[in-house]
C-alpha cells in the first residue's frame, strides 16, 4: 500500500507527476482512497437493430460514411457519422466537434454508448461516448456495469485512472489485511477493507457503493477519533502540569487589575480556566469567541495566574502586528502593578536589536521576566524559560503542531526523568490554553480539534453596536470614497484593506490589475480624501515603521489607515467606523469576517459599516458576498463557510495539523463520526497506548496516518 505511484504499471514518470501535484496522490494507498466522485451506467453491447429508443445503448460497428455539416444562421455545425453492423445502421451526430473529422475514418470500428432517439427513420445518438476499436473480433462484447467516474484533471483523464486502478486491484486485495476486528464490523454490518475497496471501484449495484463509501468513511473517521483519544489519555494520565494556587484573595487581585467588568460569558469561561489550572492534569483547553468578544481579557487572567504563584507565563500571536497589540493592551493594564511584561518577535537584525533581544532572553532564563509576549520567535530561539506554567497561543490555527510540541520543551523545570504520575514517556510540560476568533463548527470540534476542552464566549462586551454590510461592484467606487470622506469630516476614522503591497506588473491591461496598498493609498490621499491624512502598513514594513503608523492611527493623527490583511486580527481602535474591503471575492469567508471585526469596537453609538466592492467570477465567490452580508454573528459565518469551503480546507489542515479525509464529508457524515467517537474512546480506555495484540495493526496504520499531524510519535 505504500508502493509509490510511479512504480505502478500504466502510471510512469510524467502521470506520476500530475497524480502528485494536481491530484495529491502519491502512494497505493492514496490512489485506492480516490474514490468515484460519481457512476455512469453502461448498457451491455447489443445489436443495432435491438436498440430500444430514449434508452441508454451500447452498439458496435464500422463507419460507413461521415460527413462535416456547416452551421448556419448562428447554429452550430455537426459531425455525422452511419455507424453500421450486420443487422442495421445507427446515426451519430456529434456537435460542434470538426476536430473529430480527422480521428474518425470510413472503416474504423467504433464502440459507442449514449441515450437513443428517434430521428425520421434513422436512430440516433447525440454526442455518444465512442472508443475505436483495433482488433473488433478480438474485443468481447461488453456487459451492462456502472462504470466510476474519478476526479482528474485535463492531463489524466478518468478513464485512465480507471484502468490503473483496475490493473492493481487483483495484486493488492488478496493480501490486504484489515485493521478493524472481525465483530466490530459484523455488529456496524461493514464489510471487509478489501470488499469495500471492490465496492467502490468495481460495484455490481448503487447498494454496494453506498455500502463501500460507508465502510470507508468509517474507517478514516475512527483513525482520527483514535488519534485525539490517544492522545487526551496521554495528556491526563502520563503529563503533569503544576498546579496554581487561584484562592478568592488572588482572584480578587487579578481582577482588580481590569479597568472593567467581565462579562458573564468571561466570568464563566474564566472559571473553568481557573479549576484546570489549579490541577496537576495540564490544561488543554481551546477558547473560541467571535470578533472583539473579549479573549484577550481572559488570557490576561490565565498569565496572572501564573504570576501569582510564582511562575511565568508566555503569550504567542502568529504575527509580529497582533504581538504588539496585545503587549501595548497588556501593559496598559498592568501600568501599575510588579509584573514585568517583555515583547519578543523575530525582527531587528541589527546589533543593537540583538542585543536588546540577548538581554531579554537572559532575563527569561533568570525569571526576571513575568509574561513573554511574543511570536514564532520564542519558539525558534535558543533559549529557555526558568519556569514556564502557562503557555497561551493565539489564533491557535496559524501554529503547526511540531511548533506547538516544540514549546513545551522550552522548560528547564522539566524533569523528563520523572516519567510523570504513572511513569515512561511522562513529564511535565505548562498548562495550555489556545485561542481562536474563528469559531468553530461543532464537526469541527470534534475533529481538528478534539482532542481540547472547549470554552466559548458568545456575548460582546457592552455598547457594540452591529456593523452594517453592503457589497457593491466597483462601479460604485466613486460614491463609497464619497461617503468614506463625509465621514471623516465627522472626526471618524477608516481601514481600507487591499490584497496586494504594489503593482505586480504582470497584467497589460489596467482594468485586471489588483488594487494595491502602495498606489491606492496616494489615490485616496490626492483624489478622494484630500483634507484628510492618509497611512499604509503591511508586511513588508519594518517593525519600527509600523509601529509608528499603528501609534499615529490609534491617536487620530492619521485619518485613513491603507492596508493588506496584516490588520486582519489585534487591532483595536475604537474611533475607527468604516472599513471598506476592495477586490473582497478574494477573500476567505472567515478572513473578511476577521477584518470586518476591526471596526464597531467603540462605544460612542456610532453606526459602523464595512463595505466589500467585489466582482465575484465564481459560484463560491457570490456564496462568500451574499454570507458575509447576511450576518454579523461569527459562529454562523463558520458553519456557512465550512458549507461552501468543506472541511479540508476551512482551516488549511496541513498547516492547522489534521491530516485531510478523502472519503468522509463532514458535516454530512456526522452521524458517522459521532460513531467513531464513541468506539475510539471505547477502545482507549481498555487500551490506552494500543498496545495489545489485537490493536496492533490498527496501531501501526494510526502512527502512519496521523503520527506527525496530531502529535502522536511521543504517545506512541
Amino acid at each position: 500500500m505504500s508502493t509509490p505511484i510511479a512504480k505502478l504499471p500504466g502510471v510512469g514518470p510524467k502521470r506520476a507527476n500530475t497524480l502528485i501535484q494536481r491530484l495529491d496522490i502519491r502512494t497505493t494507498s492514496d490512489l485506492l482512497r480516490h474514490l468515484p466522485m460519481r457512476y455512469e451506467y453502461e448498457a451491455a453491447e447489443d445489436q443495432i437493430e435491438n436498440i430500444s429508443q430514449d434508452a441508454i445503448a451500447t452498439a458496435r460497428g464500422q463507419v460507413a460514411e461521415l460527413r462535416w455539416v456547416p452551421g448556419r444562421f448562428g447554429k452550430k455545425g455537426r459531425f455525422e457519422v452511419s455507424l453500421q453492423d450486420d443487422t442495421g445502421s445507427l446515426l451519430l451526430t456529434w456537435f460542434n466537434a470538426q476536430y473529430l473529422s480527422r480521428r474518425i475514418q470510413i472503416g474504423d470500428y467504433l464502440r459507442v454508448q449514449g441515450k437513443t432517439k428517434s430521428f425520421g427513420n434513422y436512430t440516433q445518438i447525440i454526442n455518444p461516448k465512442w472508443e475505436k476499436l483495433a482488433e473488433p473480433d478480438l474485443e468481447p462484447a461488453r456487459d451492462d456495469k456502472l462504470r466510476p467516474v474519478y476526479p482528474a484533471t485535463e492531463q489524466l483523464a478518468s478513464s485512465h485512472i480507471e484502468r490503473v486502478i483496475e490493473n492493481i486491484l487483483p495484486a493488492v486485495l488478496p493480501h490486504l489485511i484489515d485493521p478493524l476486528p472481525d465483530d466490530l464490523l459484523k455488529h456496524h454490518e461493514m464489510p471487509p477493507l478489501a470488499d469495500a475497496l471492490r465496492m467502490v471501484h468495481q460495484p455490481n449495484d448503487l447498494d454496494e457503493t453506498k455500502a463501500a463509501r460507508r465502510r470507508l468513511a468509517y474507517n478514516e473517521l475512527l483513525l482520527l477519533q483514535l488519534g485525539i483519544a490517544m492522545k487526551k489519555a496521554f495528556v491526563r494520565d502520563r503529563l503533569q502540569s503544576p498546579p496554581l494556587t487561584i484562592t478568592p484573595e488572588i482572584d480578587k487581585q487579578i481582577r482588580d487589575c481590569y479597568p472593567f467588568e467581565l462579562t458573564d460569558d468571561q466570568n464563566a469561561v474564566v472559571k473553568e480556566i481557573a479549576h484546570d489550572l489549579s490541577r496537576i492534569s495540564p490544561m488543554n483547553r481551546l477558547l473560541q469567541g467571535d470578533v472583539g468578544s473579549g479573549k484577550t481579557a481572559v488570557a490576561l487572567y490565565a498569565l496572572l495566574a501564573a504570576y501569582t504563584s510564582g511562575k511565568q507565563a508566555v503569550l504567542l500571536a502568529p504575527t509580529e502586528l497582533l504581538a504588539e497589540q496585545h503587549y501595548l493592551s497588556i501593559c496598559n493594564m498592568l501600568h501599575n502593578t510588579n509584573v514585568s511584561v517583555a515583547l519578543l518577535t523575530g525582527s531587528g537584525t541589527t546589533k543593537a536589536e540583538k542585543q536588546k533581544r540577548q538581554i531579554i532572553h537572559d532575563e527569561i532564563q533568570s525569571g526576571d521576566i513575568d509574561i513573554v509576549i511574543g511570536t514564532h520567535a520564542v519558539l525558534s530561539d535558543t533559549f529557555e524559560f526558568k519556569d514556564l506554567a502557562v503557555v497561551i497561543i493565539d489564533e491557535q490555527h496559524r501554529f503547526g503542531v511540531m511548533q506547538r510540541a516544540f514549546l513545551k520543551s522550552k522548560n528547564t523545570t522539566d524533569d523528563k526523568n520523572q516519567g510523570g504520575k504513572q511513569g515512561g514517556g511522562g513529564g511535565k510540560i505548562p498548562h495550555h490554553l489556545v485561542m481562536t476568533a474563528t469559531p468553530i463548527p461543532r464537526t469541527l470540534s470534534l475533529t481538528v480539534f478534539g482532542d481540547l476542552d472547549v470554552s466559548t464566549i458568545r456575548g460582546l462586551p457592552p455598547g457594540r453596536s452591529p456593523i452594517i454590510n453592503r457589497v457593491v461592484d466597483m462601479n460604485k467606487t466613486d460614491d463609497v470614497y464619497r461617503y468614506l470622506n463625509d465621514r471623516l469630516a465627522r472626526g471618524e476614522q477608516a481601514y481600507v484593506v487591499l490584497p496586494a503591497i504594489e503593482n505586480s506588473g504582470l497584467e497589460d491591461d489596467p482594468k485586471k490589475q489588483l488594487r494595491n496598498v502602495t498606489d491606492h493609498a496616494k489615490l485616496i490621499q490626492n483624489k478622494y480624501c484630500p483634507d484628510s491624512k492618509v497611512g499604509l502598513v503591511h508586511g513588508r514594513l519594518k517593525s519600527e515603521e509600523r509601529e509608528e503608523v499603528m501609534k499615529q492611527f490609534r491617536d487620530g493623527s492619521i485619518h485613513v489607515l491603507v492596508a493588506t490583511t496584516v490588520i486582519e486580527v489585534g487591532v483595536d481602535v475604537p474611533n475607527a467606523t468604516i472599513m471598506i474591503i476592495e477586490h473582497a471575492e478574494r477573500f476567505g469567508l472567515a478572513q473578511l469576517h476577521q477584518l470586518r471585526g476591526r471596526v464597531g469596537r467603540g462605544t460612542h453609538g456610532i453606526k459602523s459599516l464595512c463595505v466589500f466592492i467585489a466582482e465575484p467570477t465564481t459560484e463560491d465567490g457570490e456564496k462568500r458576498m451574499k454570507a458575509i452580508a447576511s450576518s454579523n454573528d461569527g459562529f454562523k459565518i463558520s458553519e456557512l463557510d465550512l458549507e461552501i469551503r468543506g472541511m479540508g480546507d476551512f482551516f488549511g489542515t496541513r498547516q492547522a495539523g489534521a491530516a485531510p479525509l478523502r472519503v468522509a464529508q463532514i458535516p454530512q457524515d456526522m452521524d458517522l463520526l459521532m460513531l467513531a467517537k464513541r468506539d475510539a474512546e471505547s477502545i482507549i480506555e481498555t487500551d490506552p497506548l494500543l498496545k495489545s495484540e489485537p490493536n496492533a495493526l490498527l496501531k501501526s496504520v494510526l502512527l502512519k496516518t496521523h503520527g506527525h499531524t496530531l502529535g502522536l510519535i511521543d504517545v506512541g
